[in-house]
């Protein structure tokens, strides 16, 4: 009797292993720098994008460039959300990854106090100026693009850079520490809407719609789990086009992501967190399709890493993007 009702139920059986196998849940790790330019990540987490690809994915933040390639060395992250300039100085020192796809466009300004009498890039000269570590991604745009050929300044002779935390800029500038900082979101805006700072060059302005946050996978991730990254670009692509839905879509999750709270400005007058967003967005947008001035400007951005001294050997774009998996994906 017990072997007939194991031989009813053994086809049964076959075919719920088969169900499960087509519906199981690929794992991922993905990392992302802290930054209100990443939040597609964000959103594709919280609006349930990536379970809807069947990917159950672990987001992991990190405050800066090293610790996701510290990560990814040590086979901790599968993809990351992150500049492009650490991507290119990782692969010229042997980590071979790829860029995959677009994540933003704008985001980097230049800021001063209103009654420092400095109007543009070139009056910075001979003062002090807030920047991030010397050798990152925007340390290599601020030195190769924003001194160097908009104020025609020599970024070691010419002005006083010194490092401050992101989060330090803004304070750093309205307590009159530095002259300028080139600062990003929401940072820039939070200085704004306390009344006592303007923008002096708004990146986006100056490039529209330059990338820099993008997606990367290391070459061995990309080999052995390509099916899955395609998805991961599906829910990406899905979380791009809810921000940009409506000028407010997303507010709510970026607000809470970065602890964004009421600013009262030195009127008196109280802004809430969707009026820092609001501000935030005038200089920074998303993107999920990388294009032809994009490689581009990243190959710009190579030449300036070349130049400065920060990287050894001389790449092209063509070695470091793939947009061959965003061509499948977005098919």
């Amino acid at each position: 009797m017990k072997k007939i009702i194991f031989k009813s139920f053994f086809p049964l059986f076959i075919l719920i292993f088969f169900i499960e196998t087509a519906h199981a849940v690929e794992s991922l790790r993905i990392g992302w720098v802290y930054a209100m330019a990443n939040a597609p990540i964000l959103i594709a987490k919280e609006k349930g994008f990536f379970n809807e690809q069947g990917l159950d994915v672990k987001i992991i933040k990190f405050n800066s460039g090293p610790l996701i390639r510290r990560a990814i060395t040590a086979n901790e992250l599968d993809l990351a959300y992150i500049g492009a300039p650490p991507v290119y100085h990782w692969y010229a020192e042997g980590l071979k990854s790829r860029i995959l796809a677009k994540v933003n466009y704008g985001q980097a300004s230049v800021i001063a106090r209103k009654d420092s009498g400095i109007n543009n890039m070139k009056d910075f000269k001979g003062k002090r100026f807030a920047g991030v570590r010397t050798g990152s991604g925007m340390d290599v745009l601020l030195r190769g693009y924003v001194l160097g050929e908009i104020a025609k300044l020599d970024s070691k002779k010419d002005l006083d850079i010194i490092t401050i935390s992101s989060a330090n800029m803004d304070p750093a500038v309205e307590e009159k520490i530095v002259a300028g900082a080139f600062i990003w979101e929401p940072f820039t805006s939070r200085s704004l809407m306390r009344g006592n700072t303007k923008v002096i060059l708004d990146m986006n302005k100056e490039i529209p719609n330059y990338p820099w946050y993008i997606i990367m996978a290391p070459e061995n991730i990309i080999s052995t789990k390509r099916p899955a990254i395609l998805k991961v670009l599906i829910a990406h692509k899905k979380a791009v086009d809810f921000l940009n839905s409506s000028p407010t879509a997303g507010n709510e999750i970026i607000a809470k992501s970065f602890k964004l709270g009421k600013i009262t400005d030195n009127k008196g007058k109280v802004h809430d967190a969707n009026s820092i967003i609001s501000e935030a967005r005038k200089r920074l947008g998303w993107e999920h399709k990388l294009d032809k001035k994009d490689i581009a400007f990243i190959q710009q951005l190579m030449n300036y890493s070349y130049e400065l001294g920060v990287m050894k050997t001389r790449l092209n774009a063509t070695d470091i993007v793939d947009t061959s998996l965003m061509k499948e994906a977005y098919k």
